[in-house]
């Protein structure tokens, strides 16, 4: 067994180990998200154990010392997230410990990953390749300026069966299957979609999450259906905190995103290892204007 498969390492004289993420209180997870200034709540943790599987390291008198998670959409892709090491760890390697053992989970798939500016070097010493910037935008929504609906486009809230219409846009913009992960979405977001024809051409979700409410994923053809598409989210939740990850940088929809009140916060980049990211690809029509959060990709 290598080091960074071990199943348990010495930290400070305290010897640690590796558990199952589903065995740990969520307010210790809480705890662990707060020591890196992480916005997740309790029940944000528990939404990302329901879709996907993890580990904690936990030392011998029962602290929570770092996390990582991992999340399979088929046999061929899956993102990794939530990897969390406290001051404690980050100075002995566990980073590279706890990838080691969720890296083990997801053999044989080419991974996608978010890195913050502190973990990139990690991800770079695992072979992760640089991809994308992703913005993180956030603040005090305001009343989002008027604007123009798009030619022939009617725009309503999300009902129960437009999952297959949206599963088979996103699956497109995103380049594999998330129907599964949209449809825990849909169960606690409000959702927006545009349509043409009767066909649903954009959407986005919009949920609680960390400070407030988080938008994203977002999903369209162009600039003006994804503003569409979210100026209903911004006008609910003006004077409140709101959150959007998104990989435009510069345009229409970034414009808007500064003018409602969201501008740049923070920027992480995307990273893959084993093969691009699917759905980065610049031909890709539609594609995703905001990621579902920065721990699912």
């Amino acid at each position: 067994m290598s080091e960074l498969t071990s199943e348990s390492r010495l930290v400070d004289s305290f010897e640690t180990h590796i558990a199952g993420i589903d065995s740990v209180a969520l307010d210790k997870l809480h705890a662990l998200s707060m020591t890196v200034a992480w916005p997740h709540r309790g029940e944000d943790w528990q939404f990302l154990r329901e879709f996907g599987q993890g580990i904690v390291a936990i030392d011998e008198i029962g602290r929570i010392l770092g996390s990582a998670m991992w999340f399979p959409y088929d046999a061929q892709f899956a993102t990794i997230g939530m990897v969390i090491t406290s001051p404690r760890l980050q100075t002995n390697g566990a980073g590279q410990w706890l990838m080691g053992h969720a890296l083990n989970q997801v053999a044989g798939r080419n991974l996608g990953l978010n890195a913050t500016r502190a973990a990139r070097r990690l991800y770079r010493s695992l072979n992760f390749v640089r991809e994308a910037l992703v913005f993180q935008c956030h603040g005090e929504a305001i009343s989002p300026p008027d604007v123009e609906p798009p030619s022939g486009a009617v725009i309503r809230a999300v009902e129960a069966g437009d999952l297959e219409a949206i599963a088979e846009l996103d699956c497109v913009a995103f380049g594999t299957d998330r129907k599964l992960l949209l449809a825990r979405l849909m169960a606690n977001s409000r959702g927006i979609v545009l349509s043409r024809a009767g066909r649903i051409e954009a959407f986005s979700l919009c949920r609680r999450f960390g400070r407030g409410h988080v938008i994203g994923p977002v999903v369209a053809r162009s600039d003006a259906d994804a503003i569409a598409v979210v100026r209903p989210h911004a006008a609910e939740h003006a004077g409140a905190f709101l959150r959007l990850d998104t990989r435009e940088q510069g345009g229409a929809f970034s414009d808007f995103l500064s003018r409602c009140g969201l501008p740049v916060y923070d920027i992480v980049t995307t990273m893959s290892l084993g093969g691009p990211w699917p759905g980065h690809q610049p031909a890709h029509e539609p594609r995703t204007y905001a990621l579902v959060s920065q721990a699912l990709g």
